[in-house]
């Protein structure tokens, strides 16, 4: 008994000890702040987070995890096929709209009043009303079943452009199909500021929905997934299939502003190539650039169109034209130099040129036309510098 009162008072005493030095602690604390003039003397109270940016923060983590893992089930369901894709019941996915929760709370409202004063012509009214919102349901869902996706021919761009994707809606069935419409799956680039259009498809009927994204960079820019979706009949459900399609856009470089005049190569004979503006047989007009001479100018023409336009003369010498990578400023970057050479491509088609091209451990033959534009012009786009 002696030893537990002695270990009691020395736990007291060790008690009041701490309490008294904190105590003095603090009235220093407080005279040394006293002692420097315009100071108050204010409590420290510990940095504390903000509870509600903390309770956002931790309710968005769970939801960028479930988002993720959402897009990684769909993306094992749908794979990237070269399409076409028929859709089956097991691929569509069907919640309700904003209207379809506001529906919903207005039945609930409505079997709570018809329950409260036991109204039959209240319970009747809910009842068809409810059964009209589940069969709307069911045509929802049906608007979408064995719709048949198909992708068509991608024009190709110039870098800075919109790349436009169409894909084809194919009704096999002997119903119509109202209200479809499609757009690219959520994060990816978005639609160029416009509203996804609607379709709708006649019996065995075909339709056509394009979606854009933006070609910031040369080479290939393959198609996101994108759903086809349906409100159909009462806007109270969304029905939607996600699809995948191997589609991709060529994107060209970006041509270089006009300027600079077509290089003055040497065929392969050594002869001056191409035409130029002179006085012999006369082969069409162009578009004025910078370094024409005037004398060449149409001015019939530019009385009339108000942009100048350049004679143009075939020579009896050699018409090929080279648009080599060399001739270009060694300090000129990859991309400029590309930019340079498509502009010269664009120029020497439109001006119905027969020309070849050079790169770095390639090279394109001579010619003209259309094919020779794309020949080189994809060339350009998916060059790599070595």
């Amino acid at each position: 008994m002696d030893a537990a009162n002695a270990a009691t008072k020395s736990i007291g005493e060790n008690r009041a000890s701490l309490r008294a030095s904190d105590a003095h602690t603090r009235l220093m604390a407080l005279h040394a702040t006293k002692s420097k003039p315009g100071c108050v003397a204010m409590r420290t109270v510990p940095p504390t987070s903000n509870p509600a940016a903390s309770r956002v923060n931790g309710f968005d983590g769970p939801l960028r995890r479930a988002r993720r893992r959402i897009e990684r089930w769909i993306a094992t369901r749908t794979p990237r096929i070269p399409g076409p894709w028929v859709v089956n019941r097991r691929r569509v996915y069907i919640l309700p709209t904003r209207y379809g929760y506001g529906f919903a709370l207005l039945l609930l409202a409505m079997l709570l009043g018809a329950m409260n004063y036991s109204n039959s012509m209240a319970f009747a009214l809910t009842f068809l009303l409810a059964g009209l919102g589940l069969v709307g349901m069911h045509y929802t869902h049906a608007n979408l079943v064995n719709i048949e996706v198909r992708q068509t021919r991608v024009e190709p761009v110039f870098a800075g452009e919109t790349a436009s994707f169409c894909v084809e809606l194919a009704n096999t069935a002997s119903v119509p199909r109202f209200a479809l419409s499609a757009a690219w799956q959520r994060g990816a680039p978005p639609n160029a500021g416009i509203a996804p259009a609607s379709v709708d498809l006649a019996p065995t009927g075909v339709a056509r929905l394009s979606l854009t994204q933006p070609a910031n960079t040369r080479g290939w820019l393959g198609a996101p997934r994108f759903a086809v979706s349906t409100e159909f009949p009462l806007g109270l459900f969304y029905a939607w299939t996600w699809v995948e399609l191997d589609m991709a856009c060529l994107v060209y470089p970006r041509p270089a502003a006009r300027g600079a005049v077509l290089p003055d190569s040497a065929g392969a004979n050594g002869s001056r190539s191409g035409s130029r503006s002179g006085q012999d047989d006369f082969a069409g007009l162009r578009a004025y650039q910078r370094g024409d001479s005037p004398r060449s100018i149409d001015w019939k023409s530019y009385a009339r169109q108000r942009s100048p336009l350049v004679k143009q003369f075939a020579e009896t010498l050699a018409h090929e034209l080279w648009i080599d990578w060399s001739e270009l400023p060694s300090q000129w970057d990859v991309e400029q130099r590309l930019s340079q050479l498509t502009r010269w491509v664009v120029d020497a088609d439109a001006a119905g040129r027969v020309y070849g091209l050079r790169l770095p451990g390639q090279s394109h033959p001579p010619a003209a036309g259309a094919s020779q534009r794309q020949r080189c012009l994809q060339a350009l786009a998916l060059f790599e510098a070595r």
